[in-house]
């Protein structure tokens, strides 16, 4: 990996992030209907509170310090919401409808930059904006034989990301990654241990696995998307996100003997390129 050049390793840490987020959420739709959304919840918080814990260690309290401790448990709350809305709907529906329906949050990102951060929105950002919740309604397609109320939910996981990445934007020009890391998974320990704790329901070893695999799977994937970051420009790495549609494909087919319709594939290519289509009119305009 060292032979490669600086972007070319930043693509690569990418896919990789992506791989390991895909193979978090496949896992998730195992684990949720043994011991339930909430507790599947708790365990990727609590698992990732705990690594991040380890490894800031040595540099406590500095770590603590934030100029921003409003912003920072908004974002907590809305990576929160986005991560629970996402596991009931993958718990219901398919991997490939409900990643399609949630990567229409590059697009909604574009235009809560340009309402809250004062980015500049044109005709053009606009129209990505408007095509890609055209792909996210065929997949959802509402009023049809096919439609879910669950399909929702994703839907509601990107628009609680884009708040998410909005904030974390916002902070990022000041705050350490780690200092934002570390609230981030913290808040959500926290708040769902009180909610889930009291009510627990005592894992099978079957359970236990999954619960280690999330956790390993969750914390892999951020660090990994952490490290691309620092490598290469986000504008660089942006469609590369998209690769989770394909992964997402795979494992619902391997583990789950899901095959996506016509549409949910039109939805979702039409979803990807609109944001690529974004992507392009950032980085090259």
């Amino acid at each position: 990996m060292k032979s490669l050049s600086p972007n070319a390793r930043a693509i690569l840490l990418m896919i990789c992030a992506i791989l390991f987020f895909s193979l978090m959420d496949a896992t998730a739709k195992a684990l949720a209907p043994r011991i339930g959304v909430m507790q599947a919840l708790w365990t990727r918080y609590a698992g990732q509170t705990l690594i991040v814990l380890i490894l800031v260690a040595r540099h406590m309290p500095g770590v603590l310090k934030t100029r921003y401790p409003k912003l920072q448990l908004m974002r907590s709350v809305f990576l929160m919401c986005a991560t629970f809305c996402f596991f009931t709907g993958i718990t219901h529906i398919g991997l490939a409808e409900a990643t399609a329906i949630m990567d229409v949050n590059p697009v909604l990102i574009t235009l809560g930059a340009a309402l809250f951060l004062h980015e500049r929105l044109g005709p053009r950002r606009i129209a990505g904006i408007a095509v890609s919740l055209v792909g996210a309604l065929i997949v959802i397609r509402p009023g049809t034989d096919v439609f879910s109320p669950y399909a929702i939910y994703p839907l509601g996981a990107a628009l609680f990301y884009s708040g998410y990445a909005l904030a974390t934007r916002f902070v990022g020009k000041d705050e350490n990654v780690w200092t934002s890391m570390l609230y981030t998974a913290l808040f959500g320990a926290i708040v769902l241990s009180a909610i889930v704790l009291p009510d627990w329901q005592t894992p099978d070893m079957t359970a236990l696995g999954l619960m280690g695999l999330l956790v390993a799977f969750g914390t892999l994937s951020q660090l990994l998307l952490i490290r691309a970051l620092s490598e290469g420009e986000a504008s660089l790495l942006a469609p590369f996100a998209y690769t989770g549609l394909i992964f997402a494909t795979v494992w619902g087919l391997i583990f789950y003997g899901e095959v996506p319709d016509l549409w949910t594939i039109v939805g979702a290519l039409v979803i990807a390129g609109a944001g690529t289509y974004v992507w392009h009119r950032e980085t090259f305009r």
